[in-house]
């Protein structure tokens, strides 16, 4: 196997990495509870800023061509660390402003202006996280420390991303199989029925948000340490349509399924459509990819909107009756 093919496959399991922690975060946030957040992709991109900004030290120190807030060089993996405590955080303040008093709705509305309020503010706002141009030059982890050869560090580098995926894996399911993952559900499925049994829907939805958004900001973190650089341009709101898409393929509300929809959308139909010729105007093979995945969602909405791999209920569930009133029952 060649060094080039190499190199590509490794890129792959890195972005699959990256993409199967998002969609979880996503999902436990949308697929379990029930809050449809367009403004995902903003949790990532804080995480991912977050994690470049305390490896590449101050700004003073990159020769003046890069402009950023903070700067610091922190040993591997704090910075990824500190990007999902970041993540959680965003997510919790944009909790605390869309889940008081909104419905549903009007929710996804606010999350989708904060979305693009986000990126026109980074991209406008140079001393941020330098404009538009984004930032570059940002240190892969370890890379000097281990002195490998290119390919073996690609491989180093997924293997680690994978290690942190299954890690992320267990926890995401022992969160939506605990009682509290249950009451997010019932939550979901019939917030008055769960809110009349004593449970408080804004809390635990906004705890689902700081869960989710702590995956989010790994995930940005592990993307950005791994491609060197990254700009306003990398995280706009389509990419959270790309997440939606790959949790309504896999199955919403279920784990294996988003990890089986992330690798059908996020890799297979976005790197497949890079391999097609050049056709039509200029632009148009690139613009395939997102064709593809609207009518790869539209389709699921269509004929089959619970996935390929539905969420599977429990037993209780099954026995007692309808999900929300028995999930929030059984409490």
């Amino acid at each position: 196997m060649s060094e080039a093919l190499q190199f590509y496959l490794a890129t792959l399991v890195v972005f699959m990495a990256v993409d199967v922690l998002a969609c979880w975060g996503l999902n436990l946030q949308f697929g379990v509870a029930g809050v449809l957040n367009f403004a995902f992709v903003v949790l990532q991109a804080a995480g991912g800023y977050t994690a470049a900004v305390l490896t590449l030290g101050p700004s003073s120190a990159t020769g003046g061509f890069q402009h950023y807030v903070f700067g610091a060089t922190l040993p591997f993996p704090i910075p990824t660390i500190v990007a999902g405590i970041v993540g959680a955080l965003f997510a919790g303040v944009i909790g605390l402003v869309v889940l008081r008093r909104l419905r549903r709705d009007y929710q996804a509305m606010v999350l989708l202006v904060l979305s693009l309020i986000a990126t026109h503010v980074a991209t406008n706002q140079r001393g941020l996280v330098n404009g538009d141009a984004g930032l570059v030059l940002i240190p892969k982890p370890l890379e000097l420390q281990l002195a490998l050869d290119p390919v073996v560090y690609q491989w180093v580098y997924a293997g680690f991303c994978v290690a942190l995926a299954a890690f992320g894996f267990f926890v995401m399911q022992r969160v939506t199989r605990a009682p509290f993952g249950r009451t997010l559900r019932a939550i979901r499925d019939n917030e008055p029925v769960a809110a009349a049994l004593g449970r408080n829907p804004m809390r635990y939805q906004l705890t689902a948000m700081v869960v989710g958004g702590c995956f989010a900001g790994v995930s940005g973190a592990l993307l950005v340490q791994y491609i060197g650089a990254y700009g306003p341009g990398s995280w706009t709101y389509p990419t959270t349509f790309l997440y939606l898409t790959a949790i309504l393929v896999g199955g919403t509300g279920n784990n294996v399924g988003v990890l089986f929809g992330a690798a059908v959308v996020a890799s297979l139909i976005n790197e497949g459509t890079r391999f097609l010729p050049e056709i039509g105007f200029p632009g148009l093979t690139g613009a395939i990819q997102w064709i593809a995945v609207g009518l790869l969602t539209l389709a699921f909405l269509w004929f089959r909107p619970q996935g390929l791999f539905p969420e599977r209920r429990t037993r209780r569930q099954r026995d007692a009756g309808p999900p929300a009133i028995a999930t929030a029952g059984g409490q």
